[in-house]
């Protein structure tokens, strides 16, 4: 049975020159990074190298990447180690309504322990307000953090303005890119932000390996203490494994992240989509300003958990849930007030460098079967 992947926004396989990059790591390369001696010194040379890969991809200097666990321990340290730092300057923290759980959830926890947090909404193409942010704004805000780009639906937000907004206000700027870096252009310079989250397994890289990206001058209160790892930051000896694999995959992207390839075969596959099923299918997210693999769709009064079901072959992503009988819209499609015969047939199909227009013609036909 021919298997088809059309799941790169949840992981993506490890390109085959960070395979190779990472072997010498395992056999040879066994020292501690942070010993001075003749094995850890080549080690801590790999570790450099794979900093300067990752600020190159961004247009940061080395000295701002912090190696991080992945997204999550990002997302973590920017929100909760700013917070905890800077608190006695204010309370307030102001984030959207559809960011990823490693966004909510820490939030969550801060207004546990004294945060203010404003969760400001979306219009119905997942895009934010910058006048609702505007107004958001109070004296006791220290921190606002929007998503880069929209993980389900693929809307890139207006980033660049709203780092202006901040600095003109005097506050700290966060955004999580986990979903963006590698397929879109990023350079932290010209966005303003003072913070930008990477995960590794978004772009080739392992799983478990990620970095934040914390502008010179940001101070954090480290999540986790003990020796002066990572600046500092991260207490605990660096893996170099897989920082080095996140290194090679950010090199590999600066080559790739400008293609036109992927944008295309995405616009085909909606091609075909409105072709074959016409009104009966309904794009989700911003139709320019959206990520250019990312093609989130429903199919009108269909479940979309039982149209995949139906087609085991294909590996995407569903928007909504059945519970006992009756469908539950996604948070995001949620707030973006999508309406519940509609949003219950969403599917998320995210291509990467390995899909073929074979594979696209090949999962329409099966759409078309189960559908009609």
């Amino acid at each position: 049975m021919e298997k088809i992947y059309l799941d790169y926004n949840a992981s993506t396989p490890l390109a085959p020159e960070v395979v190779e990059a990472m072997k010498p790591l395992l056999y040879d390369y066994y020292g501690n990074s942070s010993a001075l001696h003749w094995s850890g010194k080549p080690v801590k040379q790999l570790l450099q190298k794979a900093r300067e890969q990752v600020a190159s991809l961004i247009g940061s200097s080395p000295n701002e990447i912090v190696f991080t666990s992945g997204g999550s321990e990002a997302n973590n340290l920017a929100l909760k180690g700013f917070y905890f730092k800077h608190r006695s300057k204010g309370n307030h923290i102001i984030t959207s309504k559809i960011e990823h759980p490693a966004i909510i959830n820490p939030c969550k926890f801060l207004e546990q322990v004294g945060a203010n947090v404003t969760y400001v909404g979306v219009d119905r193409y997942g895009r934010v307000s910058l006048e609702e942010i505007k107004k958001a704004i109070t004296k006791e805000t220290i921190l606002i953090s929007i998503m880069h780009s929209n993980n389900e639906v693929g809307t890139l937000q207006p980033i660049k303005a709203i780092a202006e907004m901040a600095k003109q206000a005097g506050i700290v700027f966060h955004t999580d890119a986990s979903q963006s870096v590698g397929k879109v252009p990023i350079d932290v310079k010209e966005l303003q932000v003072d913070m930008l989250t990477i995960a590794g397994h978004k772009l080739y890289a392992p799983k478990g390996i990620g970095a934040l990206y914390l502008k010179e001058g940001i101070q954090l209160e480290p999540l986790i203490h003990g020796a002066g790892h990572e600046s500092g930051l991260r207490a605990g000896t660096e893996n170099t494994l897989l920082a080095v694999g996140l290194g090679q995959a950010c090199e590999i992207a600066t080559v790739q992240v400008g293609r036109k390839e992927i944008k295309k075969l995405t616009e085909y596959f909606w091609h075909q989509l409105r072709t074959v099923f016409g009104e009966n299918v309904v794009l989700n997210g911003h139709a320019e300003e959206r990520l250019p693999n990312t093609l989130s769709v429903n199919f009108v009064n269909k479940v979309g958990q039982d149209i995949l079901a139906g087609i085991p072959q294909l590996a995407a992503s569903t928007g909504s849930a059945c519970h006992a009988g009756s469908v539950e819209l996604s948070p995001v499609l949620k707030v973006m007030e999508v309406p519940e015969h509609i949003g219950m047939g969403a599917i998320r199909f995210s291509v990467g460098r390995e899909t073929t227009q074979a594979e696209i013609d090949q999962v329409i036909s099966w759409l078309r079967q189960i559908i009609t």
